[in-house]
């Protein structure tokens, strides 16, 4: 552990992803006026209850059906707005750590990609393409993996991130072809005109309808941050930088000194408690992705509060382990409004819910106008070098 003065030896990011709270201001240009995340999947349900994170104060922060504000929250709580164009999970976690992301990524949602990209990867990896559509990750195995089998095809697909994802049977194609043809996506959609985030091989074992199975070898071959990030400053400075869920992934490694994979939302938060009882000094980044992948993006409000009734519980149990010299900091990356029309994120505000068992104030801050305010928040902590944008709140949390 290193020594020196720091107001807290470890801080935990959490990243509930996609969790917004209202429409940002430019939300129309997006075709996202209207949107609420959180209101809206809360508005659905006849039940809702999430103690813990109504104990931080996220009534007090947000209006939320069948959860009341409560006179004296144990957090700090505000909203933050994204300072960078666009509303992918890369471009709002990358702020998050400090840079400011001028030029959206590119998605191909509603187009596909272009014949000539596809033409390239044909000849390329010698395979016709099929597919090439956004689409549910299970839904397009169920609709195309038996041709794919049969002529020797490969499902090349897209959804509402920036990605482009190739499907692979593990017994007919290969894990290591698979990865080799997304090598050579990789290196096809490095052009400009062409750039996505992330190539995603989506390995799946079965040979007919209703045996289809993705397996857990999925792997990603992102876009580095194009900048000095403060997971960086913190490696260099030899503070402990741990990831979990799929911040490998969206950093593309950079900056971090130990990584988990996560199955799902729930093993996330399983992992991070077990490294809450672990010595560490530093930063635990966590992503939970399946509020967004799995009832997010197929709009699904109910099993949305569902996850996060699963959440709360096991937030309960993490609090239980802070102790004070640690500090929890609770977001989100982006909205994924589950009553909006399509199955695209959607351009909102997010939470900041801070908590401290040593804190010496509760309830509200100022509203953020970036992401970064948590990076510098987390550089000031830890004294290294700031990021180019954001404000620490470290002073406000105080009081």
């Amino acid at each position: 552990m290193i020594a020196g003065e720091r107001d807290y030896q470890r801080i935990f990011t959490i990243v509930i992803d996609s969790l917004g709270v209202g429409a940002m201001p430019d939300a129309a240009l997006y075709g996202d006026a209207g949107t609420d995340t959180l209101g809206h999947l809360a508005a659905v349900r006849q039940t809702f209850s999430i103690p813990c994170l109504q104990r931080l104060g996220l009534a007090n922060l947000h209006p939320i059906s069948q959860v009341s504000p409560i006179p004296n929250p144990i957090g700090c709580y505000t909203r933050m707005r994204e300072k960078s164009v666009g509303k992918d999970t890369m471009t709002g976690h990358w702020e998050m750590m400090g840079l400011h992301v001028t030029k959206p990524f590119r998605t191909f949602t509603e187009t596909g990609f272009p014949e000539e990209l596809i033409r390239e990867l044909e000849r390329r990896c010698g395979r016709k393409v099929i597919g090439n559509k956004a689409a549910s990750g299970t839904e397009i195995l169920e609709e195309l993996a038996e041709r794919e089998i049969e002529e020797g095809a490969m499902i090349v697909y897209t959804s509402a991130d920036s990605v482009l994802q190739i499907c692979g049977n593990e017994e007919t194609m290969g894990l290591e072809t698979l990865y080799q043809y997304c090598e050579i996506a990789r290196e096809l959609t490095m052009r400009e005109e062409w750039m996505v985030g992330r190539v995603i091989a989506r390995p799946y074992t079965g040979k007919k309808r209703g045996e289809f199975r993705r397996t857990a070898n999925r792997h990603d071959y992102a876009l580095s941050p194009f900048g000095r990030t403060v997971l960086d400053s913190l490696k260099e400075a030899a503070y402990d930088v741990i990831s979990v869920g799929k911040i490998y992934d969206i950093f593309n490694g950079a900056g971090l000194t130990e990584s988990h994979r996560s199955n799902s939302s729930v093993h996330g938060m399983e992992q991070t408690i077990a490294l809450a009882e672990k010595e560490f000094c530093g930063l635990c980044f966590v992503n939970l992705v399946d509020f967004d992948a799995l009832w997010g993006h197929r709009r699904n409000p109910v099993g949305y509060g569902d996850e996060l009734e699963r959440f709360d519980v096991l937030l309960g149990k993490l609090l239980e382990r802070l102790g004070p010299e640690d500090l929890l900091l609770v977001t989100a990356d982006h909205g994924n409004d589950p009553t909006h029309t399509g199955t695209d994120h959607t351009r909102e505000m997010v939470p900041l819910l801070a908590y401290s068992p040593s804190g010496k104030r509760s309830g509200p801050l100022p509203v953020s106008e970036t992401f970064a305010d948590i990076g510098a928040t987390i550089a000031e902590n830890f004294g290294v070098e700031p990021p180019m944008i954001g404000t620490s709140l470290l002073k406000s949390l105080h009081g």
